[in-house]
């Protein structure tokens, strides 16, 4: 089983809300979907760091949810981006999901998966806005969920890797919270999305940094292709 990730894919069947109009988003369902089921197997896992789609409820999110369970192959593991307003709690969520038969698509929120040789870990994450009081609150509760989904991985014994939606770093900012439970957990690689355009070459931090590689997955940086994680 392999493990790949892919984020920010602002499906657009929920509301009618298409990322075409944006540079390089032309003809982007129909990209992702070739490009995914040509290297992605029913055995596999695919990890999804935020902004699923553009639908404002759990009903209206049913025709990206359809697309992304009936359509894509493999297991899905999705997080919470910043658009994702259809986000709610986790008993809705897994309900919503045994409901309508989306087997293959499970919910990363203060908890962790083992996926082939790996544990899934991760969560939002938050913008560091030069220390805002309310921003210090919710990067808190950030670091906090991220805390608790490092703690549950540790459970499994398998190597932590960390998605996540917001970077943890971003031109010459470091969300501090978020960079210290990193470090706690001894974890070695950190993918998350959120960049798009020119921000790509501009702030987007990728490399090693303090024994930590990050590495930018948003999909229209990866050209909507999956990005092997884990083989």
């Amino acid at each position: 089983m392999k493990v790949f990730t892919i984020g920010d894919l602002h499906l657009p069947f929920g509301v009618n809300k298409p990322m075409d109009i944006f540079g390089g988003w032309d003809n982007y369902t129909e990209k992702l979907e070739q490009n995914w089921n040509e290297i992605v197997s029913d055995e596999d896992t695919v990890v999804i760091p935020g902004d699923l789609c553009w639908a404002m409820s759990l009903n209206q999110a049913i025709p990206d949810f359809e697309f992304v369970s009936r359509r894509l192959k493999g297991s899905k593991i999705i997080l919470k981006g910043n658009h994702d307003y259809w986000w709610t709690t986790m008993t809705k969520m897994n309900s919503f999901l045994s409901e309508r038969g989306y087997t293959n698509i499970k919910i990363l929120n203060n908890n962790a998966f083992a996926a082939g040789s790996i544990a899934v870990c991760g969560t939002r994450g938050w913008i560091n806005d030069d220390g805002e009081p309310q921003d210090a609150k919710l990067l808190a509760r950030e670091a906090g969920r991220l805390d608790a989904s490092l703690k549950d991985a540790e459970k499994t014994g398998l190597e932590p890797v960390v998605f996540i939606h917001y970077p943890p770093i971003y031109g010459t900012e470091e969300n501090y919270y978020i960079l210290e439970v990193l470090h706690k957990y001894n974890v070695k690689r950190c993918y998350y999305g959120h960049i798009h355009g020119s921000a790509f070459f501009g702030k987007a931090f990728q490399g090693e940094r303090d024994s930590v590689t990050y590495k930018l997955v948003s999909a229209d940086y990866v050209k909507f292709t999956p990005v092997l994680v884990q083989d």
